[in-house]
């Protein structure tokens, strides 16, 4: 076993600074590739079903073939938290459509590859942000026209994103046209109205299917907790009770400004709190549930 934090490409794993991709790699040259990004609990796979069926999505969209079985996949999941030592984490998983001569044309028989790196991260001072809440900045939604793939392609996400930071925001959320806000840069744009009601954009090829966002829905279904799935405007999230993003990594995350401005009392809000408890029974219940299942077949 390679010592120190260890990476997977194609079926090999190696230390992380002698990883390698061939020069020529599709993903490389033309981000012709999608992404996952798995969070890791207590050394629990988080949402691990809904995230690989996304991935499969994706692949398909852009009719790339799933490099190994999900079955096999499955298993170099588990062994990259388990050789990285990842208690609290992550994984982060690409496919690009392989290694081809450049060339604009999609090439006919490239071999998908396969890249999994690992790491952990600061639970308490994912926790931290969390008791104080979030700035959010807005901008112009410039991005493709496909946001429902979860491609690389996220140059548009790394401007926006860091144009944010510079203002001392933690994230951007983007508007379209009409002046709806459509979402994060990496996460799912969410509000609580005045009445207490759980708002986010319907889907379609505007935003990405969010699998946290996904498991929210379904929590607050369980929770019988008020919502709706409607576009808003940046006035109305002015204008709102609370406000929160969601992403693997961040599960359930408070917004207290937005453009500078206070939104409800400018503290996290108790009903994005409640959400975010009841999405973690969830994803829990269901991360157990799986490892279960995997320790028994």
């Amino acid at each position: 076993m390679p010592a120190g934090r260890v990476a997977y490409v194609d079926g090999r794993y190696s230390r992380h600074g002698d990883a390698a991709v061939h020069i020529e790699d599709r993903g490389l040259q033309f981000a012709d590739a999608v992404y996952e990004v798995f969070m890791v609990m207590g050394k629990l796979l988080f949402d691990e079903e809904a995230h690989l069926d996304r991935l499969e999505r994706s692949l398909g969209e852009l009719s790339i073939a799933m490099p190994i079985h999900r079955g096999a996949l499955k298993v170099v999941l588990r062994e990259m938290v388990r050789q990285n030592r990842i208690v609290d984490g992550f994984v982060y998983l690409q496919v690009t459509r392989g290694v081809a001569k450049r060339d604009h044309f999609i090439p006919k028989a490239a071999q998908p590859s396969l890249i999994l790196t690992a790491r952990p991260f600061n639970a308490a001072a994912i926790e931290k942000r969390r008791g104080n809440g979030v700035a959010v900045f807005s901008a112009p939604d410039i991005r493709w026209a496909r946001c429902d793939i979860k491609s690389t392609a996220l140059l548009p996400n790394v401007l926006a994103k860091s144009a944010s930071q510079a203002k001392g925001g933690y994230e951007v959320w983007f508007v379209d046209d009409n002046g709806f806000v459509t979402e994060g840069g990496s996460t799912n744009a969410w509000i609580v109205t005045r009445d207490g009601v759980a708002v986010t954009r319907a889907l379609s090829n505007d935003i990405l299917p969010g699998v946290t966002r996904g498991a929210i829905l379904q929590a607050l279904k369980d929770e019988g907790i008020a919502y709706e799935v409607r576009s808003f405007t940046v006035e109305e999230a002015l204008n709102s009770r609370e406000a929160f993003v969601t992403s693997a990594t961040g599960g359930a995350m408070p917004v207290v400004t937005l453009d500078g401005k206070t939104i409800g009392n400018g503290h996290p809000g108790s009903v994005s709190a409640r959400i975010q408890e009841a999405y973690m029974r969830l994803a829990t219940r269901e991360a157990v549930s799986n490892a279960s299942r995997k320790n028994s077949g």
